[in-house]
């Protein structure tokens, strides 16, 4: 997921949840190693300003050294990030159908949710249904257990449907 640039993807790429803080410099130079177009330190501090801003990590000061660490918020969107990976797919003859009520006081979790099962390869059936071939991937459904919206969804696997030509061709199967 590209929503707020390479540079802000990548840092939370580098972040793990098994390093609670991370030198500031360091990750600039692991960056830098990787060699990416159009990197430079200013795209790489407003990056890192505007996770701040936006609350995906910390910028701590210990010992007149600046270090990293990842909010709960940035852990989420990490897992979102990961949730919307495509993955191999091999249809096994089943569809899998989505069927959601999210309350509204969700709604910038359900649109997130929305945007995770367009790139996982679902399409939408019904105000809130939609249908694919392929199953979520494992992050997908992590994610929602995290943001507590598996509450608020069922998954079916349906193993026969009548009538199903028109999704066979919406799928190129």
């Amino acid at each position: 997921m590209n929503r707020y640039g390479p540079f802000v993807h990548l840092v939370l790429e580098c972040l793990d949840l098994d390093t609670p803080f991370l030198p500031l410099e360091s990750l600039y130079d692991f960056a830098k190693r990787k060699n990416l177009r159009g990197f430079t330190r200013d795209k790489y501090t407003n990056a890192l300003w505007k996770m701040n801003r936006s609350g995906y990590l910390k910028i701590i000061k210990k010992n007149d050294q600046k270090f990293l660490k990842i909010t709960n918020k940035g852990q989420l969107e990490k897992l979102l990030q990961k949730a919307g990976l495509d993955v191999a797919k091999n249809w096994d003859g089943k569809w899998r159908v989505i069927i959601f009520d999210i309350p509204e006081s969700f709604h910038h979790l359900r649109d997130h949710f929305r945007w995770m099962l367009k790139k996982n390869n679902f399409k939408k059936l019904q105000a809130s249904v939609f249908i694919s071939p392929y199953p979520l991937n494992r992050d997908a459904i992590q994610y929602l257990t995290e943001t507590k919206l598996i509450n608020f969804i069922r998954i079916i696997k349906v193993e026969e449907m009548d009538n199903d030509k028109d999704l066979r061709k919406m799928f190129n199967l």
